[in-house]
């Protein structure tokens, strides 16, 4: 293998993002929907203005592939496979300009390596594929608009055209950020900081430049500020109170507090979070830098706030909300590691490489293994089965990505799938969005319960006022949520035989199903039922 050079960094970077780009074409192509994208996948088959938990974007990208490439799990990924390969090789440029070539290799080699980033954010149909994206060119902008690696700043006098070009093109890039997910919040204030505490660029807060770009961000935000308009504000407010107690007495959880660091270190994975992390603090102390300043300041914000805010916030298992900070902070940590490797220190070098060489290892090999397990299930015949429970329940929690194709075989074989009489339903949203996938969006599904999220502004219950329903619950837990939340709407409920979901010839878990006849509107009032407010003509959330 040749030696990494300033020469060749720029080729080895290619080849990386073009190896790794074909591994995750298959990835996306043979392991099922995990929960979320089951979730999300309705939004890409009716495109609107936006949605409830997330701006249009990636909904938008992934309504297009499937156009183009099929209903498939390959069709729904692409767009976010594609603009990973985009992410790695806008680090890749980044990091050259205010470090150097090889630092820009090191920092994807590390990024391709992180649990996040390398199949969740660069597989999975998330909102997060395309904010990575965009915040990165928007980055590209704006290193050049500060003048970070360039040999000649701009000049506000003589570049006059070429600022406000710039200024342009990186409010469209944090315009398309906004329409990826609300975090480019973060990036705004922390360009605002940077300038504020450098007296050489200062001078920007009184340029016409930034308000261009400011203005050009809220215009193309218009679908989703329309959107929220027209549904009471409910994205804006439903996000905005997961960050509060939501109606609970405040109290400090500092076990929410570390869970959220452990998640955190976890997903990046341990040993690739510590050098991370510790490029934050280095950062700070070489502020003075402009090049470390700009990553820490657009480092800082989602990392703490979303951290902090688990002291009293239940964020659950939301680890991924501070990725945009750690993707910054993979600039410092390639010119770290590129350092380290060139460095004199010949035990710093070695350690540099075997820690390399580690990681590599273990992000390959745990791919294959859990790629393999999620597709053929081996792991519950041939592996130890307290490994397949880890998730702290009976079920194997990988069965989370794996297609319930069954359900489909089930609608089929009684008939339900070409009867026009009957929809479906369930009483859990990610469930719904389960049964959704498997049944390819081909019939209208309705979430009974308060929390019907996305789904609710995706199908009109009057128009299926009189059906029947098939609702679908999970195993023996699910059984008094079933009756509780659908016995208001019908006029009975029966149950039948459960779906088994097989992999790899084992059955892993059973769905429960119901047949529920005559939907009807609550003679109860259920106002905080989305469903309820529906029939009465009434958006499904607000007052």
């Amino acid at each position: 293998m040749k030696k990494l050079t300033e020469a060749n960094a720029r080729s080895f970077t290619i080849t990386l993002i073009i190896v790794t780009f074909f591994i995750r074409l298959l990835i996306a192509a043979y392991t099922g929907l995990g929960n979320g994208e089951s979730y999300y996948f309705r939004g890409a088959l009716h495109l609107e203005w936006s949605y409830f938990d997330q701006p249009p974007l990636f909904f938008w990208f992934g309504g297009l592939s499937i156009k183009l490439f099929g209903l498939t799990n390959f069709g729904i990924r692409f767009p976010s496979v594609l603009l990973f390969a985009g992410t790695t090789w806008l680090l890749y440029l980044i990091t050259q300009k205010i470090f150097n070539a090889k630092a820009g290799f090191w920092a994807a080699v590390v990024m391709n390596l992180s649990a996040v980033f390398t199949v969740a954010t660069a597989v999975w149909f998330q909102p997060d594929g395309p904010l990575m994206f965009f915040w990165l060119a928007a980055t590209w902008y704006l290193v050049k608009l500060m003048g970070i690696g360039e040999e000649r700043p701009l000049d506000v006098k003589t570049d006059k055209n070429k600022i406000y070009r710039l200024w342009l093109l990186t409010g469209i890039c944090l315009g398309l950020a906004t329409l990826s997910k609300y975090h480019v919040l973060f990036m705004f204030a922390g360009v605002f900081l940077f300038v504020c505490t450098r007296k050489d660029r200062r001078h920007w807060l009184t340029h016409p430049g930034p308000y261009l770009a400011v203005l050009i961000t809220i215009l193309m935000a218009a679908p989703v500020i329309w959107w929220n308009y027209n549904n009471n504000w409910v994205s804006f407010v439903w996000q905005g109170e997961r960050a509060g107690t939501r109606d609970q007495a405040f109290k400090w959880h500092i076990d929410w507090f570390l869970r959220s660091i452990g998640g955190q270190a976890a997903w990046l994975l341990p040993w690739i979070w510590f050098p991370t992390v510790r490029q934050l603090f280095v950062s700070w102390k070489e502020r003075v830098k402009p090049e470390y300043g700009f990553n820490f300041w657009m480092a800082v914000l989602p990392i703490v706030f979303f951290t902090v805010l688990t002291l009293w916030a239940d964020l659950q298992y939301h680890f991924h909300w501070q990725a945009p900070g750690y993707m910054m902070l993979f600039m410092p940590l390639g010119f770290v590691i590129d350092k380290a490797l060139t460095g004199a220190n010949e035990a710093r070098k070695i350690l540099t490489r075997r820690w390399l060489n580690f990681s590599i290892y273990f992000t390959v090999i745990t791919i294959t293994v859990l790629g393999l397990h999620l597709v053929t299930g081996f792991w519950q015949s041939y592996g130890p089965k307290w490994v397949a429970s880890l998730g702290g329940g009976k079920v194997d929690p990988t069965i989370q990505g794996v297609d319930f194709d069954e359900v489909m075989t089930r609608f089929e074989k009684e008939g339900w799938l070409n009867n026009d009489k009957v929809f479906a339903g369930s009483s859990r949203w990610w469930l719904a969005g389960k049964v959704d996938w498997a049944l390819k969006g081909k019939k209208p599904i309705i979430c009974f319960n308060r929390d019907a999220r996305n789904l609710a502004f995706l199908v009109d219950p009057k128009t299926l006022l009189g059906k029947d329903a098939i609702v679908i619950g999970e195993a023996n837990a699910y059984d008094e949520t079933i009756y509780r939340d659908g016995t208001p709407f019908f006029d009975s409920i029966t149950r039948l035989a459960d779906i088994p979901i097989i992999r790899g010839g084992v059955v892993e878990e059973h769905l429960q199903v119901y047949y529920c006849k005559n939907f009807h509107q609550s003679k109860m009032p259920l106002p905080d039922y989305p469903v309820y407010r529906q029939l009465n003509g009434l958006v499904p959330f607000g007052k």
